[in-house]
């Protein structure tokens, strides 16, 4: 997900998609260290994701001084 389409979600759904990501994020660990993972490189995109959706969703709440 990049950054443009998030800034076109609703606050509420950010939140919905960080819960999303850290799910995945926490099955994707465990398979880690039972060994059963095919796609590692997904730990570090989930990561890049949950750190994008927080960054936007606080920079949504918090009012913007001109």
């Amino acid at each position: 997900m990049n950054s443009k389409e998030i800034r076109d979600l609703a606050p509420a759904e950010i939140i919905t998609k960080i819960r999303e990501s850290r799910e995945k994020l926490l099955q994707l660990r465990l398979r880690k260290h039972t060994g059963q993972i095919e796609k590692p490189h997904l730990l570090r995109e989930y990561r890049k994701d949950i750190a994008r959706l927080e960054t936007i969703l606080k920079q949504k709440q918090t009012p913007q001084v001109a």
